[in-house]
């Protein structure tokens, strides 16, 4: 082969094992080229969304240039949506179905989902998260997990599974081998999970286990270290990991999906064009991009990094071959299952089966039964903590939408840590004058991981006893307050189901 020749199949192989973003809600032509050249996947984030339909044209688009191509997406319903995060998500999250613990319900919910991927033209769907949440204090996984509970995670990790693939979209179990157990949130740093191999088997591994009993064919490497199988290097860019934990152990033989390369865990070391050679000398066979770094300029980066690794010894080509191979391999997997999906009907926002799973999903204390139906207009305050970046913030969420819906002329403000410390809001003023006699709910989310929004919550509810608390992000321990409704996550769903509770129950 000439050197023009083989410096032309290298490029190919190396936009092969890409799965790049763009920005727009139509394809760039760049991206258009690219998947002219051999480019076989692309991810869709909420800047390319505007409706279900608009997204079938966008794949549709796409798809001219290759039939098979890969449009996968960051879709976990829940806190972390991406079709809908305009309205937020019109299904519950992981810990909501893990709360409720019926795997049917579960498989219903994701199988509502896929469908309304499907008809948009996704093909593969990163989710579910397959995270055991045994550190409470995980600043980046939270109501993602279906739980802390090993068991209870891996059933609903291969309900979840078995409700997508039967509508048609590829499920990706993720953050492998488990980012449940960790202090630092990824998008920024390097965390590490310290545990041994014995503690990693028993608490991480089995959902990742189950995943692949469940027919799993995509699974994503997780930007951690975990010192009992490999000291230095990140799960992403070792080896020993995602070969000889994920594919000799485990006995996975399906596509490796790299988390986001350009997540500061794994760029902080060896920037992006490094981490991206290093994922995919290590196993990786399809290399995430472009949440963040969503630009014509980084596929070249990146293409350039891959073909030079090759030249100069660094990344074998056949090790290259191999990747681009699965990538193919699944591709051509993921179009067939497309075309035996289940097409069904999609609930639409607020109805169907994520309405019924939402409100299935909430926990009451008796003090809150006792003190329901609300029969006034109330004031809602929703305390706002700084989200990861899993989270859109365009996303909406909270309490006081549906509850004005219901109850009109309620009235609400939105707080936020850092006015209170900067002293721009005053709970008195803004929270407790305006509640005057009348009903005061306080909305939280993950009241036991921020300080000032515990704070907030025991200040308020000594001032007002009477005060509901919905919290909306993990229970945590009981606060001072009696009356407390759970709803187990954020969604938009789980917002309307505590309006609903708050206004048309005394029982629960």
């Amino acid at each position: 082969m000439s050197s023009s020749k083989h410096s032309s199949a290298l490029r190919r192989l190396a936009l092969s094992v890409l799965q790049p973003g763009f920005v727009g809600t139509e394809a760039p032509d760049w991206i258009l080229r690219d998947i002219g050249d051999g480019l076989a996947s692309v991810v869709l984030f909420s800047r390319n969304i505007v409706s279900t339909e608009q997204v079938a044209r966008l794949t549709g688009q796409l798809r001219a240039e290759n039939p098979d191509l890969i449009v996968a997406i960051d879709e976990e319903a829940g806190d972390v949506t991406r079709i809908e995060s305009a309205t937020g998500s019109s299904r519950p999250g992981n810990f909501a179905l893990g709360t409720v613990d019926d795997a049917e319900l579960t498989e219903a919910v994701a199988a509502d989902l896929g469908r309304q991927l499907r008809a948009a033209g996704v093909s593969l769907d990163y989710a579910p998260s397959a995270d055991v949440n045994s550190n409470p204090d995980n600043p980046i996984i939270g109501v993602r997990s279906f739980g802390s509970d090993p068991d209870v995670v891996s059933r609903h990790t291969s309900a979840w599974i078995r409700g997508l693939q039967s509508s048609g979209v590829a499920a990706c179990a993720k953050h492998f081998p488990g980012h449940g157990d960790v202090a630092v949130d990824s998008h920024h740093d390097l965390p590490s999970y310290p545990a041994g191999r014995e503690e990693i088997a028993a608490q991480a591994l089995p959902p990742f286990r189950a995943a692949v009993a469940a027919g799993v064919r995509a699974v994503m490497s997780g930007h951690l270290l975990v010192p009992a199988y490999d000291p230095d290097l990140p799960a992403t860019l070792s080896r020993r990991i995602l070969h000889g934990l994920l594919r000799e152990e485990l006995g996975f033989d399906g596509l490796v999906v790299s988390d986001a390369i350009e997540m500061g865990a794994v760029t902080r070391r060896y920037g992006i064009d490094g981490a991206t050679v290093k994922a995919v000398a290590a196993g990786v066979d399809a290399v995430c991009v472009g949440g963040e770094s969503a630009e014509e300029a980084t596929v070249a980066l990146l293409v350039k990094a891959l073909t030079t690794a090759v030249t100069g010894g660094e990344l074998p080509e056949e090790r290259l071959a191999e990747a681009a191979d699965r990538v193919r391999e699944f591709a051509r997997w993921s179009a067939g299952l497309r075309a035996a999906g289940d097409a069904g009907t999609t609930a639409g926002a607020g109805d169907g089966i994520g309405h019924i799973a939402a409100r299935r999903a909430v926990r009451l204390t008796g003090a809150a039964r006792a003190a329901l139906p609300l029969t006034a207009a109330p004031h809602v305050v929703e305390l706002a903590p700084v989200t990861n970046m899993a989270i859109g913030k365009e996303t909406p969420w909270g309490v006081a939408g549906p509850l004005r819906e219901r109850l009109p002329g309620t009235t609400s403000v939105r707080v936020r840590g850092q006015e209170l410390e900067e002293g721009t809001v005053a709970l008195e003023r803004c929270a407790l004058e305006p509640a005057a006699g009348r009903p005061l709910v306080i909305v939280a989310r993950d009241v036991a991981r921020h300080a000032w929004m515990s704070r907030a919550v025991t200040g308020l509810t000594a001032a007002r006893p009477d005060a509901i608390v919905v919290e909306m992000g993990l229970p945590g321990t009981a606060t001072t307050a009696a009356a407390q409704i759970f709803t187990h996550g954020a969604s938009a769903a789980s917002g309307v189901a505590a309006a609903e509770i708050l206004t048309t129950t005394s029982t629960g």
